[in-house]
């Protein structure tokens, strides 16, 4: 039997030690498949709620983000399956750039694709000592208040390091699993996690010959509208 001197055996410990450190530091590869629940009496006001039978309160949609350290793609995942009521939800497409700091997304507005360019949105979070594992994943809880009546919550992963999310989120020392607005209208949980090297050409949007908005363009297109107000806070400036 091989014996160590003490020291040799701090040697080998320390070593240990710094091979698990740069092995959690370099994951910032990978693929996230979130799925989304909706409470739809929670989200939707007048008529439309009305619409809406109690079984079929909750709606369930299932979104993918692509990563790397520089660019992120969350986005729909494609489904040969006929949705039902998908009227009752947005679907949106976000590029985050964390080198350009730019964002492109692609939000659907009474049936129109809207393409909107502009910089990464900032919020400011508050990072709180509550802890959670979400698909085997140690996380983080972060608020952020988003206006007088709204408050968001974030669990981030620092052992992913790259701050991106759902939608345009992002600010975070880490990747965001799970998000929820604080009435649990809208809740997003990572189901499914893979730490695998991306294609950067999936990352990146295609060229379009569309009309890309900025979103001050945007907002002023959409507030000429009387549901403009509502739909710019509860779709932009949220989302």
């Amino acid at each position: 039997m091989t014996r160590f001197k003490p020291n040799t055996w701090i040697v080998l410990c320390t070593l240990v030690l710094v091979c698990t450190h740069i092995t959690i530091a370099q994951v910032t590869n990978g693929k996230i498949i979130y799925e989304r629940k909706t409470n739809l009496y929670k989200r939707l006001k007048g008529q439309s709620r009305e619409w809406i039978k109690e079984a079929d309160k909750t709606k369930t949609d299932v979104f993918e983000l692509l990563f790397n350290d520089s660019l992120s793609v969350f986005k729909p995942q494609e489904s040969e399956l006929k949705e039902q009521m998908s009227w009752a939800t947005n679907k949106n497409t976000v590029y985050q750039n964390f080198n350009t700091k730019r964002k492109f997304s692609i939000k659907t507005i009474w049936g129109e694709a809207l393409f909107i360019e502009d910089t990464l949105s900032k919020r400011t979070w508050k990072i709180t000592d509550s802890h959670r594992k979400i698909s085997g994943f140690n996380c983080r809880k972060a608020i952020w208040q988003a206006n007088d009546s709204t408050r968001i919550y974030a669990w981030y992963c620092d052992e992913i390091m790259v701050s991106s999310g759902p939608e345009s989120f992002n600010g975070l020392p880490g990747l965001i699993l799970g998000l929820a607005t604080e009435d649990g209208g809208v809740i997003y949980f990572a189901k499914q996690i893979e730490l695998t090297r991306q294609d950067v050409q999936q990352l990146a949007p295609a060229k379009t010959k569309n009309k890309i908005y900025t979103l001050s363009e945007l907002r002023a297109k959409l507030l000429k509208d009387k549901w403009g107000k509502e739909m710019m806070n509860e779709t932009f400036d949220i989302w």
